[in-house]
């Protein structure tokens, strides 16, 4: 472990309670408390699915709300390296430091405007001549309340184990309450679920899934260039920014993961992705439902991969068309438009 790991720890930790201080509770209140259930389970050293009695829950809210109320004006902090100290955006410099010694540091910003940080165990790296490098962490030693499965930062992805386990098993825990037949259901099944070792398996084949989809935003934004996260951020309106997001994670998805997961006959993650194809990606893009429903039926891949090509296409198209319109002014009231009317998307 690097020497004066504690001081690193407590730094990053700290703007870790910063950016929650000032955005966590602009949530749902349903979102809220679930983050928080976790959040809380996550800092005790539980297990999943296995959480502190409410009334213990319940004090841990009101004193992390009151450390909240201390530091919600604070200056996020530098990190401090044996070398010196890091602005605390500057991924790339602590990396370089922390790296060597088995850890991994993240910061960006995310959905709308909220910064996040990570300091974690460095599981595994895989380099790639022809895409990003790619950062497998184990152990997670600092994080704010969202718990981010992946993440693109600049040619690197990061991939947190912890936190992929997780979401992976708030998915298949929501759909055990409903056991509704559909695309979750055929995932859980081919990952053999329910038996010993069933989740472990699930996150082994997501892991891929996950690094694919990554790559994919990697490719989305060679062809994008940064204009695009500047767009994004200067967006006020959430509905515009989800649809923006809508329109990005599609391409990203049809230029790396649909393909890779349908060619390499990789069926559990395929069905899982469309498990998870919901909300406003569904919305813009419904045509794409038939033909996997067509698969499913008949296990003829060709319209489901004639429908991805179609999709890199025209959601490469739509995202030129958006920078053309951020570029006249318009982006953000026409994306504020379309978010209510998908079908007139050109």
């Amino acid at each position: 472990m690097i020497p004066h790991f504690d001081r690193l720890l407590d730094a990053v930790q700290r703007n870790c309670h910063i950016t929650d201080a000032r955005h966590a509770r602009g949530m749902t209140l349903c979102t809220y408390l679930l983050e928080m259930r976790e959040f809380c389970r996550w800092e005790h050293g539980l297990p999943l699915g296995q959480t502190p009695p409410r009334e213990e829950i319940g004090r841990w809210i009101t004193e992390r709300e009151a450390l909240w109320e201390e530091l919600e004006q604070e200056d996020f902090g530098a990190v401090p390296l044996l070398e010196g100290e890091c602005d605390p955006f500057a991924s790339a410099c602590v990396n370089a430091a922390l790296l060597p010694h088995g850890l991994v540091y993240h910061a960006g910003v995310g959905r709308y405007g909220k910064p996040h940080f990570f300091l974690g165990r460095l599981e595994r790296r895989e380099t790639d001549r022809d895409g990003p490098e790619v950062l497998v962490c184990g152990c997670e030693y600092a994080r704010d309340l969202l718990a981010i499965p992946a993440a693109l930062q600049g040619d690197t992805i990061i991939l947190r184990r912890e936190a992929l386990t997780q979401w992976l098993w708030e998915k298949a825990a929501a759909w055990r309450e409903k056991a509704s037949p559909g695309p979750m259901q055929r995932a859980l099944e081919l990952y053999d679920y329910g038996a010993e070792g069933g989740l472990q398996r699930m996150v082994e084949g997501e892991i891929h899934a996950v690094i694919l989809h990554e790559r994919g935003e990697w490719l989305a934004g060679r062809q994008l260039g940064p204009e695009w996260e500047t767009m994004l951020a200067s967006f006020t309106k959430r509905r515009a920014e989800i649809l923006a997001r809508a329109v990005r994670d599609n391409l990203a998805d049809c230029l790396s993961t649909l393909p890779a997961l349908i060619g390499d006959g990789r069926h559990a993650s395929v069905h899982f992705w469309f498990a998870n194809f919901d909300a406003m990606r569904r919305a813009i893009w419904p045509e794409l439902l038939p033909a996997y429903d067509a698969w499913v039926a008949t296990g003829d891949d060709q319209a489901l991969l004639a429908q991805v090509e179609y999709g890199r296409q025209r959601w490469l198209a739509v995202a030129r068309h958006v920078l053309d319109l951020q570029r006249a002014g318009r982006a953000e009231a026409e994306l504020e438009h379309y978010s209510h009317h998908p079908e007139a998307i050109p």
